[in-house]
């Protein structure tokens, strides 16, 4: 299982306390975790990444293990760590501002 720790605002929208658990099948990537998590959770759907690009949204981050992941592409393997459900994907609302 996959463990995922959304921003309070997607906790909200989604109707969960604390972190989410997946079932993402191997390769565990970006894409395949937020394909899980939008099925799972059919109202998160254009909330992270755009409906028709698939692209990140400007103001959401994802990192594991201590490393931003935001830029990789969704194809990249995760870390071994988040894949075997030790470490989670956190998605972060990122600021803007200055």
């Amino acid at each position: 299982m996959i463990r995922v720790v959304l921003p309070a605002h997607l906790k909200n929208l989604a109707k969960v306390t604390g972190e989410v658990s997946l079932d993402v099948g191997e390769p565990v990537t970006q894409r395949r975790v937020l394909d899980a998590l939008e099925e799972a959770y059919p109202m998160l759907r254009g909330t992270l990444r755009d409906r028709q690009t698939g692209q990140r949204r400007a103001f959401i981050r994802f990192f594991a293990c201590e490393e931003d992941l935001s830029n990789e592409s969704p194809d990249a393997s995760l870390p071994d760590e988040v894949a075997a459900g030790k470490e989670p994907l956190l998605v972060v609302g990122a600021m803007a501002g200055g």
